[in-house]
């Protein structure tokens, strides 16, 4: 009685359709489906949103950029055999037979669902849910699944079944932010969809009727249950038989949702995601066309960042920085000099913690390693690394107008100083000779220097510049110190080598800006200077045995920053450490007042160490011993019973005399004149009486 009575129900139902599809505007256009214009209605389906991929330089997944949906679209024939059929066998077993509406599924899923009292089937086909998802709105109402049914013959005679089921695939949701079935794949399984199996593609096409309800990891009872239907309407169909259809039933669930690579966000790949975002991007358009080619477009981003030193770069951090609790950190980054390419970021403690990049939204004071610039104009000043200079403690720095309370700078930890070299200055790093030297050679010549070699951040000529006072950021920082690695070349950083779009068409590649910032002899002399910090200087942690390294350290006021910035010809790279939130003294962290020669440095020649493991030692380009000035005195000769810093020296080291170099021109920046060509003669200290000091050290008496 109740199926009799389930087919009359059937019966009118049908009958009522064709009656209502006859009175409606929409009839016309049912009986006509497919007689406009070919492929117009195909053509109107909405561009599927594609999640974009951010790639390292070794093709390897950095990070996944999605809104909403994330999906990666595949080919119908990516997806195996029997996970199409267990999609077909639950939601449209006609489907190759029928042509967009299913009259025959329609009456048996009414005919079902009154014998359950509820609803248990439904009658749309996989050609009806295909136009609902993509070309109609969700609203439910008798006009709209009219025109589902007018569109879906339409888009049937515009379509071939493939493209229908491969669009249809690549569009369903399956819950757990899971679109289409690649995505579904790595969601449950943490595959790739052409290695599902016949069980979990039976899990995976049971999900599309309602995917809350049937989440295996919240509801694994009611998933178990709609997985055997999906079985045994397989085996039903003959699709398989019913010994897998037991299998089926017999394999677990997956157990939770698998974390793919680059699901969560890091600060390389949040600065990559910025730089598309932000005015200037490569993508081009408005903020809106940016956004949805960057989160919908299927976009493939390939970097400059290289895996295995942001692997090293992690660890080296995580061996050498002292426990803290979380109260102080470091930040590391690293540039091939020769053309700027980031290859290595680190921007703090991890992001899932901060997500304040230290390394490219920093600004820190850099301590004694912005010391490097205010030698560099020195040294396009005609200045020799062989000048002597008055390193003296204390070494007040005279107002201008002499305005009273001048600026009094004292050496490191109270250290007094004396006359000395450029050289030792540097490795040494002596405040007093420096706060001098600058005081000599002008303020605005070391902004300058600065500004050309990289530095982005506005800085001001006060007293105090060539001793780090004016922040700025560890990305700055490197991008100036690769410009002495690259012979005096500057390379802006950058982050993204190329852009594609979905369809592999390549829509930006970059191209790297370079400029000549200072001569390459002045940068030749520079890179000797520098060596001698870490042979000798502050920086003796930093050695790597074997190879040629110059660098720089730096220490703010009362320890709150420290850095040690240094390159090889290969690769540059500055390390930063201090708290990620203030100035936060760093006294006593890891039983030591933290220096730049220390953990920074440490960190640093441990991370260059292992990241130029397996490439060839390459030395530094030497510069033209015969463009060296003479020596002479700088500013106010000194006390002839002041004395050389008493600072360590490495056992074993070898001590070097730096060359010196001509000035550089650049015509686009306003300077007094100077010369273009080198000076046929070195240079002569101007005729004064001989003043002469006590070299401690070696217990000779030099005469000047």
């Amino acid at each position: 009685m109740w199926v009799r009575f389930a087919f009359v129900i059937v019966a009118a139902g049908i009958a009522l359709a064709f009656a209502a599809i006859l009175m409606v505007p929409e009839a016309q256009a049912f009986f006509t489906a497919g007689k406009g214009k070919k492929d117009d209605l195909a053509k109107s389906l909405r561009p599927l949103s594609e999640r974009s991929l951010v790639l390292a330089r070794d093709g390897s997944t950095v990070a996944v950029l999605h809104a909403e949906e994330n999906r990666v679209a595949v080919k119908l024939s990516d997806v195996p055999i029997q996970v199409q059929k267990a999609v077909i066998d639950i939601e449209d077993d006609r489907f190759y037979e029928h042509g967009g509406i299913d009259l025959r599924s329609l009456g048996r899923a009414l005919a079902t669902n009154v014998s359950a009292g509820g609803v248990r089937q439904g009658g749309s086909t996989i050609t009806q849910q295909l136009v609902k998802n993509s070309l109609l709105s969700p609203k439910q109402d008798v006009h709209r699944k009219l025109k589902e049914a007018v569109l879906s013959v339409r888009l049937e005679s515009q379509m071939s079944k493939n493209q229908i089921l491969e669009r249809y695939l690549n569009t369903v949701y399956f819950g757990n932010g899971a679109y289409g079935i690649e995505a579904a794949a790595e969601k449950y399984y943490g595959v790739k969809v052409g290695q599902l199996t016949t069980a979990q593609g039976a899990l995976l096409a049971g999900l599309i009727r309602n995917p809350v309800y049937y989440d295996p990891f919240r509801y694994p009872d009611v998933a178990t249950k709609r997985r055997a239907e999906v079985a045994d309407r397989m085996a039903q169909l003959h699709d398989i038989s019913p010994a897998d259809a037991t299998a089926i039933k017999d394999e677990p669930l997956p157990p939770k949702p698998v974390e793919q690579p680059g699901e969560k966000l890091d600060y390389f790949a949040d600065k990559v995601k910025q730089i598309l975002l932000n005015d200037g991007s490569p993508l081009g358009g408005t903020p809106q066309d940016r956004y949805q080619e960057v989160f919908n477009g299927g976009l493939r981003i390939h970097t400059t960042l290289d895996p295995n030193l942001q692997k090293i770069a992690l660890q080296k951090i995580d061996e050498n920085l002292p426990d803290t609790n979380g109260k102080f950190t470091a930040a590391l980054v690293s540039m091939d000099p020769k053309d700027g390419a980031v290859r290595a970021l680190v921007g703090g403690p991890g992001f899932d913690q901060a997500q304040y990049d230290i390394v490219t939204d920093g600004a820190r004071q850099p301590g004694s390693s912005f010391k490097a610039f205010t030698l560099m104009a020195a040294l396009e000043q005609g200045h020799s690394p062989n000048d002597i200079i008055d390193g003296t403690a204390p070494c007040p720095i005279p107002n201008p107008g002499g305005t009273p309370n001048p600026y009094s700078p004292s050496n490191f930890e109270g250290e007094e100083g004396g006359p000395m070299t450029l050289t030792d200055a540097t490795a040494h790093s002596v405040n007093c000779a420096y706060a001098r030297l600058q005081e000599a050679i002008g303020g605005r010549n070391v902004v300058d220097v600065a500004n050309r070699m990289g530095i982005t951040h506005h800085l001001t000529p006060v007293k105090s510049l060539t001793l780090g006072s004016e922040a700025v950021s560890p990305l700055e920082m490197v991008t100036a110190y690769a410009t002495f690695a690259a012979d005096g070349e500057r390379h802006d950083p950058y982050f993204i080598q190329s852009v594609e779009d979905r369809n592999g068409k390549q829509i930006f590649s970059a191209k790297p800006k370079t400029r000549r910032a200072v001569a390459a002899q002045n940068a030749r002399v520079e890179t000797q200077v520098l060596q001698q910090v870490v042979e000798r200087g502050t920086g003796v942690k930093a050695a790597i045995p074997g190879r040629q390294v110059a660098g720089k350290t730096g220490t703010a006021e009362d320890y709150h920053d420290a850095w040690f910035v240094g390159y090889t010809p290969q690769l540059a790279t500055a390390v930063w450490m201090g708290s990620p939130t203030a100035e936060v003294s760093m006294r006593g962290v890891g039983g030591i007042n933290v220096q730049g020669g220390s953990f920074p440095a440490q960190i640093w020649g441990a991370y260059m160490k292992e990241a130029l493991s397996g490439q060839p030692v390459i030395p530094f380009s030497q510069p033209d011993d015969s463009l060296i000035p003479g020596a002479q005195q700088i500013g106010s000769p000194p006390s002839p019973t002041s004395s050389v810093p008493t600072a360590s020296t490495t056992p074993g080291s070898s001590t070097t005399t730096p060359s010196a170099s001509i000035p550089i021109t650049i015509p686009s920046i306003t300077r007094p004149p100077r010369p273009t060509e080198p000076p046929t003669e070195p240079r002569t200290v101007p005729t004064r009486a001989p003043r002469c000091y006590t070299n401690p050290r070696t217990s000779s008496t030099v005469c000047r």
